[in-house]
């Protein structure tokens, strides 16, 4: 795929989606960093169902370590892992609080120390808290590069770095929330609905469904 092509497919989804955002409920970093968190095999619906009710009552980490271990289980037990997830969010919310003052840090770095997040995660909260140009390439994201051929890769990594470094300035900063998007509605996984797809014809995919 040549660059031509590249800007064209962002051009398009940009057209359909001006300003793209997260399906996460959310209301501020923390809660934005929890959401995430939550959120790893996990739908966003099912996340916003448990952090309608969770955010009414604790929206800080002091609040969300008042709570304890059993207190905040029982918020977000419709959730996969859930056991382990409220174990990471509280080692997290200690930490924010005792090495930043209660906020969520603004560097990769200081992110990926905390419990529960890795690379993925840090960038979600870099670009969609903070505005910074990056790509968190999930599931839906690593298979719509590779089967449009817009920056393939052997795994999660290879594409952030080949998105990163294929996709034009102008888009790099709502890439990732056009690329989940058309991942989750239009390129699903079982089955493309490439008829109503809008880069059908600038799409590599071989196998394009009828």
């Amino acid at each position: 795929m040549n660059p031509r092509q590249r800007s064209e497919i962002y051009s398009r989804l940009r057209a359909a989606i001006p300003q793209p955002r997260t399906e996460l409920v959310y209301r501020s970093p923390f809660e934005l960093l929890v959401a995430v968190v939550l959120s790893a095999q996990a739908t966003d619906k099912s996340v916003n169902l448990a952090t309608a009710d969770l955010f009414r009552v604790a929206d800080t980490p002091q609040a969300m370590i008042g709570l304890g271990r059993r207190g905040l289980e029982r918020y977000i037990r419709r959730i996969g892992l859930y056991r382990t997830k409220a174990k990471n969010l509280l080692a997290t919310c200690k930490l924010l609080w005792e090495r930043h003052g209660g906020a969520v840090p603004r560097t990769r770095e200081e992110l990926e120390s905390l419990p529960g997040v890795g690379r993925k995660t840090a960038n979600v909260i870099l670009n969609t808290a903070f505005g910074e140009p990056t790509i968190a390439v999930d599931t839906h994201i690593f298979r719509v590069a590779n089967r449009t051929g817009l920056a393939p890769g052997k795994d999660v990594l290879a594409v952030e770095m080949k998105l990163m470094k294929f996709t034009p300035e102008e888009f790099r900063r709502d890439a990732h929330h056009w690329l989940i998007l058309h991942g989750r509605y239009v390129c699903k996984a079982r089955k493309p609905e490439c008829p109503a797809c809008l880069i059908r014809d600038l799409c590599e995919y071989r196998h394009k469904t009828p």
